[in-house]
C-alpha cells in the first residue's frame, strides 16, 4: 500500500469512528452531566478524522506534524471520556470496548506517524 492509499483509507477509517462516538454519545443517559461527557466525546472523536483530513492537506511539513499532533491528542481525549463514561456506570465495558480498542489503535498510529514525521524533520 502506498502513502497516497494509506492517507485514503485512514480518512474512510478515521470518519468511521467519528460516526461510531456520535452512536456512543447518543447511548448516553440525558442528564446534565451525560450531556456535557456526550459533548466532549462527540468533539473529540470527530475531531480526530476531521484534523487528519486536514493534515493531508497541509500547507507545509511543520503544518502536518502539528495536526497529527492534534490527532494524537484528540484519540487520547476520546479514549478517557470512554473510561469516565465505563467508570460511572453509563454504558458497559461491553459497549464500549471496541470504540476504545479503535481509539487505542488510532492513538497508536498517530503517535508513530508523528514520531516518524519528526525524525524526517530532524534528518533535513
Amino acid at each position: 500500500m502506498d502513502n497516497k492509499e494509506f492517507s485514503r483509507e485512514l480518512e474512510k477509517r478515521t470518519r468511521k469512528f467519528a460516526v461510531q462516538i456520535i452512536i456512543l454519545s447518543a447511548k448516553l443517559p440525558n442528564t446534565p452531566e451525560a450531556r456535557v461527557i456526550r459533548t466532549q466525546i462527540t468533539k473529540a472523536g470527530s475531531s480526530v478524522g476531521a484534523n487528519y483530513r486536514e493534515a493531508n492537506r497541509a500547507r507545509s511539513k511543520a503544518d502536518f506534524r502539528n495536526k497529527i499532533r492534534i490527532c494524537e491528542g484528540e484519540a487520547n481525549e476520546t479514549q478517557f471520556w470512554i473510561e469516565v463514561i465505563a467508570e460511572v456506570g453509563w454504558l458497559s465495558w461491553k459497549e464500549l470496548e471496541s470504540d476504545y480498542d479503535e481509539s487505542s489503535e488510532l492513538l497508536a498510529l498517530f503517535t508513530s506517524i508523528g514520531k516518524s514525521t519528526s525524525k524526517l524533520s530532524m534528518l533535513q
